[in-house]
């Protein structure tokens, strides 16, 4: 493994990442300020760019960079920033390469009229799409697949804006939250299954929205409701008012939002995310409790479960590694010859606690596995007698064409490996546990119809017909479109 490829394991931890976050408001004089400071709170669900796009019934402003929220603006910024509209977005990338033409939001114009688009999710028919589209004179500006939408739209503005989004949105597959911004309003949308959360909240006269409801309680606004699955919503001087254009369709909520992407503070799909956690770890207490001295996760995101599974064996709980909360974008990198110096990066062990103990880690998952492998390898070095770990979900063995960052089976470990005994040989533990999937889906509490599964069953609630690679879109002349005119899809 070269540096890079260290450098890039360690701080991305080796974990499963989401494509964006999303946040807009209408109403608000200081509508830059409040984008901002809701955009910092979605910061987990994307690093690589931030932008932030405002409106005050007559213009458009923009600004976008890469790097964090904290990096991309400051004070000077958002005083330029005028208008008492916003949206704003975090990213991730999922299709496209991480570069500044593909931040968001995307701003256009057509015929003279601004367009700002901000995506979360992935459409699985981006490159037939584009394809066509290109061929009937559009020329696009990124790589990204968030730009077919207003490339769709353009085809049917002269009916008015409503009708255009409509139209574009019945064309794509796949998973979306948008937010958009013209001149004189802001809209928000969900796809009709719902895979991905999207809030609505309320600030005073104010009107907020966000991909997860913990940027709410920043700002100190009143959650109201979800943006439902195949709505749109549009909020302008006179109000809100809804869109339900599409057939409805049974939902696939993400279960993995509630495994690992959202922040636990964050109420989605009905559910505060700590507590649904704790509940995975209740659950998976009762199908697998080896003899063990304590429970410990590995910080951060397995500590939620792991007090649940503390809870239900009677095990004491115990914090074994202390994650360093400073290491950063800059950290220097380390010596090619140092091989295990990254696992302590952000992860050092409490040795006087683990020595000559059996343990039982909780993890919320295993994607890659290399990252667990270093961290097991780095517990024996400081003699830990036994080492067991559960962790609160199935294993992942399918790719997720629906906005996450694990789209071929070749990055999972659960795939390759085949069987769970020959994962945990891998990452060099005692045993292996994951949760079986009918206790995951019943700590939920919630219908086990509602979610997407496909991750952990292969069962693609939308029929996904070829492995999609987040560059796919700048390889799209290799892989022409089986047919011209692609149906409305509603």
């Amino acid at each position: 493994m070269g540096v890079q490829a260290m450098v890039s394991d360690w701080m991305n931890e080796g974990g499963p990442r989401e494509e964006c976050g999303i946040f807009a408001v209408h109403g608000h004089e200081q509508a830059s300020r409040l984008a901002y400071f809701g955009l910092f709170a979605l910061q987990h669900r994307g690093q690589e760019s931030a932008g932030i796009t405002t409106a005050d019934g007559k213009t458009v402003h923009e600004f976008k960079g890469m790097g964090l929220v904290s990096e991309v603006f400051h004070e000077n910024t958002l005083q330029k920033l005028r208008g008492h509209m916003a949206i704003g977005h975090v990213r991730y990338s999922t299709t496209g390469s991480s570069t500044l033409s593909n931040a968001q939001p995307f701003l256009v114009h057509h015929a003279g009229e601004p367009y700002a688009l901000g995506h979360n999710g992935n459409f699985i028919n981006a490159r037939q799409l584009r394809s066509q589209l290109e061929r009937q004179g559009s020329i696009f500006q990124s790589t990204m697949d968030s730009e077919i939408v207003v490339h769709l739209m353009a085809h049917h503005l002269r009916n008015g804006f409503d009708e255009a989004l409509v139209k574009a949105l019945g064309r794509v597959k796949g998973s979306y939250c948008l937010v958009m911004l013209t001149k004189d309003k802001v809209i928000a949308a969900r796809d009709p299954r719902g895979f991905r959360p999207l809030a609505i909240g309320k600030l005073g006269e104010a009107t907020v929205v966000a991909s997860e409801t913990c940027a709410f309680d920043l700002l100190g606004a009143a959650y109201v409701r979800d943006v439902e699955p195949g709505e749109i919503v549009i909020i302008d001087n006179t109000g809100m008012r809804s869109l339900k254009p599409f057939r409805h369709v049974r939902p696939a909520h993400c279960i993995f939002e509630l495994v690992y992407f959202a922040r636990p503070d964050s109420q989605i799909f009905g559910q505060n995310v700590y507590l649904c956690r704790k509940r995975f770890g209740h659950q998976l207490a009762r199908e697998y409790c080896p003899g063990a001295d304590l429970v410990m996760p590995f910080p951060d995101s397995g500590n939620y479960a792991a007090l649940g599974y503390a809870e239900e064996s009677g095990l004491p709980f115990e914090m074994g590694m202390i994650r360093n909360h400073y290491v950063g974008r800059t950290f220097i990198q380390p010596s090619q010859a140092i091989r295990d110096f990254g696992v302590r990066v952000k992860l050092n062990p409490v040795k006087p606690l683990l020595q000559g103990k059996r343990v039982i880690i909780v993890e919320d998952s295993i994607i890659r596995g290399t990252t667990s492998r270093n961290r097991i390898r780095n517990l024996r070095q400081i003699g830990v007698k036994e080492i067991h770990m559960a962790i609160s979900c199935p294993p992942t063995r399918h790719p997720c064409p629906y906005g996450i960052d694990f789209s071929s089976k070749g990055e999972l470990v659960a795939a390759e490996k085949g069987d769970v005994e020959s994962v945990g040989r891998f990452i060099g533990l005692d045993s292996l546990y994951y949760l079986s999937i009918r206790g995951m889906v019943e700590a939920t509490q919630m219908d086990p119809g509602s979610f997407c599964l496909a991750c952990y069953s292969g069962k693609y609630p939308i029929p996904v017909e070829e492995e999609l690679d987040k560059f796919c879109m700048e390889d799209r002349f290799s892989c022409e479109p089986q047919q011209d005119d692609l149906p409305f899809i509603s």
